[in-house]
């Protein structure tokens, strides 16, 4: 006699079940079944959830011991949403073991197909991975598989950490597929929380403007990043277009990308302040040195046009401030190839900022052996290399930063701030703050990125996009990078639109979304007006 009032005769077991006695196979089924841990939450610098794991259910079936398909199908193919018929083929075919009916599925559903008590369908503890705010830093936050590993964004970067370890359990199941025993064979471990940098209200308002750009100039795309210069902290980095965390299915691959750290571009006017940093730092031009500014310049074979009027006697403050490209050739042909090419690696381009997200760009930077002679016409107005917006941002962050570069940081480590190192002196860093100011003042080119009560400083790049045999004449880059306040900033904040339609200058474009993301964020972060 068997414990249950279960009976062993001639290889059957006999067992009464409901008043009736049922013949069962001796033979025993073995399966071990994977216990997945329970994933690490994602949450924003003051603990708001973004990335979040709920209970969910797989459902399976076992075909061979299902008596009626059709009936079994036609019950559970609503709960799962899928069509009857996909289920029934999967049910009517005897000749599988194991098969999975849905993955992921909501509780309460679970729960109803566990109600219709159906041999051979059975259910296992799982969970789904949820982001609780919709599409906010959805670019950042990436996405989990179905087994529950990252597939992009921070959880494919930080995948070890919020994974955890799976556990495993040995389900031993008699011939009509009923548990006879449950083992524990490997206990799991729950992942780690993470915190970031991140502060869901700029986040939400860096994401509000940039829809606002993106529905007043139809860009293929925009990216905007709030940093604090100081620690490098990165309070926003926000896309457009914006995806649905729970559904980047329906999204296209494109939209998915995250531009902050992925997309490169011919940084255009905003790199001017790289080649000014350089002559400034190598004491070569003081901010009232003057040069005598033509409507053009020739290096090699290249021809390089004024952007704004026919030229004069401008400073070195002017030639920043009205954003002179003649102005910025002169200053970078006295630099020269070799100390100019040093200065932008000083400053980081070239190389990864580390940031912990998959497919961060390095950017193209030439080597100085393979410039030809009109390189040093287009370099030092941002053309003929190619950056990414979160290299910018760093940038000009050391400028924010009194000459100290601190590399941008958007998980919370607990330090109070992260180690810099020094590109320029304080000196410098305090003369191009100065400068810098006057790109916002009547005769610059961004008055309208002007914040009532805040001194700021920041430049606008509008650069023509690379085309094959030259630069196009109809699709630009519109860029504006500004920190605030403009001595001992506390906030900066870079905006990048890509082919805007109709207007498509810097100022025009990424200057004003500056303006509202800076209007919001400075009293936001209790950053007091002058």
């Amino acid at each position: 006699m068997l414990l249950g009032g279960a009976t062993l005769r001639a290889g059957y077991l006999f067992a009464f079940k409901g008043g009736e006695l049922r013949q069962r196979a001796a033979t025993q089924q073995v399966q071990n079944m994977v216990v997945p841990a329970k994933r690490g939450t994602i949450s924003d610098r003051h603990g708001k959830e973004l990335a979040v794991s709920e209970d969910a259910a797989t459902v399976y079936a076992t075909p061979y011991l299902i008596k009626d398909p059709a009936s079994a199908a036609r019950q559970i193919a609503p709960l799962l949403g899928r069509p009857e018929e996909a289920v029934f083929s999967i049910l009517a075919d005897h000749r599988r073991g194991f098969a999975y009916l849905g993955r992921k599925l909501d509780i309460r559903r679970a729960d109803r197909i566990k109600k219709l008590k159906i041999a051979g369908i059975g259910l296992l503890d799982d969970e789904r991975r949820y982001y609780p705010e919709g599409s906010l830093a959805s670019q950042v936050l990436g996405t989990v598989g179905i087994d529950n590993k990252g597939l992009s964004g921070l959880e494919l970067a930080l995948d070890g950490d919020l994974r955890g370890s799976d556990g495993e359990q040995r389900v031993v199941k008699d011939a009509l597929g009923d548990p006879v025993s449950l083992k524990r064979t490997h206990s799991e471990r729950s992942g780690r929380d993470i915190r970031l940098t991140i502060d869901s209200a700029l986040q939400d308002r860096a994401e509000t403007v940039l829809g606002e750009v993106g529905q007043t100039y139809q860009p293929k795309g925009a990216t905007a990043i709030v940093m604090n210069p100081r620690n490098g902290d990165i309070l926003a980095m926000a896309n457009w277009p914006q995806v649905n965390a729970n559904r980047v299915e329906a999204a296209p691959p494109w939209a998915r990308a995250n531009r902050a750290i992925g997309f490169t571009y011919e940084p255009g006017s905003t790199f001017k302040s790289i080649t000014v940093a350089g002559a400034l730092q190598d004491r070569l031009v003081k901010p009232q040195t003057t040069f005598t500014i033509g409507p053009q310049i020739q290096v090699a074979d290249r021809v390089i046009k004024e952007a704004h009027g026919t030229g004069g006697v401008f400073t070195v403050s002017r030639i920043l401030a009205q954003s002179s490209n003649v102005g910025a050739v002169k200053i970078g042909l006295m630099l020269g190839a070799k100390h100019f090419d040093a200065w932008v690696r000083h400053f980081g381009f070239g190389e990864s900022t580390n940031v912990p997200l998959p497919g961060e760009s390095q950017g193209i930077v030439p080597q100085v052996k393979d410039y030809s002679g009109s390189s040093m016409g287009n370099l030092p107005i941002g053309q003929g290399l190619a950056v990414t917006p979160i290299q910018m941002a760093a940038a000009y962050s050391a400028i924010a930063n009194g000459g100290v570069l601190v590399k941008p940081r958007l998980v919370m480590d607990g330090a109070d701030s992260a180690v810099g190192k020094r590109v320029i002196s304080y000196r410098t860093a305090r003369r191009l703050e100065g400068m810098l100011e006057g790109v916002l003042g009547p005769t610059g080119t961004a008055p309208e990125a002007a914040v009532a009560g805040y001194d700021i400083a920041g430049k606008t790049g509008t650069a023509e996009k690379a085309v094959a045999g030259g630069y196009s004449q109809s699709k630009f880059v519109a860029s504006f990078i500004g920190f605030a306040p403009a001595r001992n900033a506390r906030l900066l904040v870079a905006v990048m639109v890509d082919e805007p339609k109709g207007s498509h200058t810097g100022g025009e474009v990424a200057a004003p979304a500056f303006e509202r993301i800076a209007t919001f964020a400075l009293p936001y972060l209790g950053i007091a007006p002058k």
